[in-house]
């Protein structure tokens, strides 16, 4: 009983202590309030530049995925794609290339040539169903290569390093 007192006593001096606020009105104007988030703005993936060139900005790392798994142009406009690997290691262990791929590839067959051709930078010798791809690179490395666009429709892009494919694709859709 001694301890069921001293508890409620604690309670009601704790709850005394409190700052309690008085409700006023005032004819003061609202506020704005200024949220700040610690997302970062995604930059735009395709931008069309002033010669309707569309330039691709591509992004990989470490953690085997491109920045976006979707990139739309117009059929027969000028591609100028950057692949830039973001992460630290080196090619050898962590390389990233885009590999876009003809109409009807299966990803599954391709990348089984793809990583039997090692001294091709995994682009098989054979590359009768790749429209376009950039050289393999490492961490910290870039590469740039412009083609055009091919007809309207849906492709697929993926990343040729042994395994890479299953996580690292995305739809090359052209308008």
């Amino acid at each position: 009983m001694k301890s069921i007192f001293i508890a409620i006593l604690s309670l009601s001096l704790l709850y005394s202590c409190t700052d309690k606020k008085k409700e006023t009105t005032t004819n003061k104007p609202a506020q704005k309030k200024v949220i700040k988030t610690t997302k970062p703005v995604k930059e735009p993936v395709v931008i069309v530049d002033k010669n309707g060139v569309a330039n691709i900005n591509l992004t990989t790392s470490d953690a085997m995925k491109f920045n976006t798994k979707k990139i739309v142009v117009k059929a027969g406009q000028k591609i100028k794609l950057t692949l830039s690997h973001k992460g630290k290691l080196d090619k050898r262990v962590m390389g990233h290339n885009f590999v876009l791929l003809k109409k009807g590839t299966k990803l599954s067959s391709f990348a089984s040539k793809a990583a039997a051709a090692k001294n091709n930078d995994y682009i098989p010798e054979d590359d009768s169903e790749v429209i376009a791809h950039t050289k393999m690179i490492g961490g910290q490395e870039k590469t740039t290569i412009e083609f055009e666009a091919p007809a309207t429709g849906e492709y697929d892009f993926i990343c040729s390093f042994p395994a890479h494919f299953a996580m690292m694709k995305g739809k090359f859709i052209v308008e």
